[in-house]
């Protein structure tokens, strides 16, 4: 019998159906009865869990911690906040100057969450944390002011249906749940392998839209080391578990690569599988990625060393470093590698010029291949200062001068 393209249409639509009933049903469920086997247990560190209610903490869900990497002040966003236990543990670290804003698209952890943040906010002395219905690959729109459009005018036909479209296409325009450049770190915990295999390049697209320039992504999940079979793709219950909706090792970092994200990293892996299935292994890591290498290459004379180990390594942009060299950059590659919270500022020596020339004045620079920097370039042709050591002419011997 041969299958009609409408009937594989429906079919796929009808599976996509099941998985995201599947996964909100589970996630529902597990705000009321402890779920033991969704994700991997996580240990966490114990003195930001002393204030947190016991029902939060039986009632998490994750596979790492990406917690340990949110500093004081900052705004972070939690994708897929659950139960909130991260959000709560987040608030304590970025304090009473920073803001924890988590998103979820399931009423019954947010119910969960929220349930606990009067409590929260006395026990902390301050109040830093609000929780939003949303769905994490699409951080404009607004889920709760969605549902109270239709609440207050239900779709009745195709053209109210386009109406509704378009109000939330305006509130996606003028008042976004998340705004563009507004947040310092985008947290996740074992969320980002929920979504729809078709959203996912869109969801990576959304995390770079809200990051602040220079700001970062910190994403753990699990991957599996080689591509899920059919069955295991087709199964709702291996979605709403983690494991069919995992990204293949290798190409989960690519995903940040070509949403813009640079220095990519992995700062955890799990050495052991969590899961086996078939012989795929499935595993938790956790990785980082900055935002902040888009815009002009201008010239500004500066030159940056890599001091090794490795021979010689190669940038998100192409650029080659060879260790020892004075390699020439532009203004905004230099900033990117020496910035005190780089990924890769403890592998450089920065060479400044001696006299920077002013952004507005500064020539575009050609950042297409690699080249190195004379050291007259950065100290200025004219250069001829003489400085002697105070004790030149002293005798040095085994003990010094």
């Amino acid at each position: 019998m041969v299958t009609s393209p409408k009937m594989l249409i429906e079919n796929t639509r009808n599976e996509t159906t099941n998985i995201e009933n599947e996964v909100i049903r589970r996630y529902a469920s597990g705000a009321k009865t402890v779920e033991t086997e969704l994700c991997c247990p996580v240990n966490y560190t114990h003195k930001y869990l002393d204030l947190l209610p016991l029902e939060i903490i039986e009632k998490d869900y994750g596979c790492g911690d990406p917690s340990v990497y949110v500093e004081e002040g900052e705004t972070v966003v939690d994708l897929g906040s659950g139960a909130g236990k991260l959000c709560y543990i987040m608030a304590q670290k970025v304090g009473s100057k920073g803001q924890v804003i988590g998103i979820d698209f399931n009423p019954e952890m947010l119910n969960l969450a929220r349930k606990y943040k009067p409590e929260m906010a006395t026990k902390m002395g301050y109040d830093n944390v609000r929780f939003v219905k949303g769905k994490i690959q699409d951080l404009a729109l607004d889920l709760e002011r969605a549902e109270g459009l239709l609440t207050q005018k239900p779709i009745q036909n195709i053209s109210e249906l386009s109406d509704f479209e378009a109000s939330c296409q305006q509130m996606r325009k003028n008042s976004p749940l998340i705004a563009s450049n507004s947040v310092d770190v985008v947290v996740s915990n074992c969320v980002l392998n929920l979504v729809r295999s078709q959203d996912k390049e869109q969801l990576f697209q959304e995390i770079f839209r809200v990051l602040k320039r220079g700001g970062r992504a910190v994403i753990s999940d699990i991957v599996c080391d080689e591509d899920p079979s059919p069955e295991i793709l087709n199964n709702p219950e291996l979605w709403s578990g983690c494991i069919a909706g995992a990204f293949r090792e290798d190409r989960f970092l690519e995903m940040f690569e070509k949403a813009g994200f640079y220095g990519v990293e992995i700062l955890v892996r799990q050495p052991e599988p969590w899961q086996i299935i078939n012989g795929i292994e499935f595993r938790s890591v956790t990785v980082r990625a900055f935002k902040g290498k888009e815009g002009a290459c201008l010239e500004r004379f500066q030159a940056v060393i890599y001091k090794g180990p490795w021979k010689s390594v190669r940038d998100d942009d192409g650029h080659t470093f060879y260790r020892g060299q004075r390699m020439a950059v532009c203004d905004k590659t230099y900033q990117i590698m020496t910035n005190p919270n780089s990924p890769y500022n403890n592998d450089i020596i920065a060479i400044a010029p001696k006299q920077l020339i002013p952004l507005e004045q500064a020539p575009p620079f050609s950042c297409k291949g690699s080249s190195l920097r004379h050291p007259k370039e950065t100290k200025g042709i004219e250069y001829k200062e003489t400085r002697l050591a105070e004790n030149a002419n002293c005798d040095c011997g085994p003990e010094g001068c």
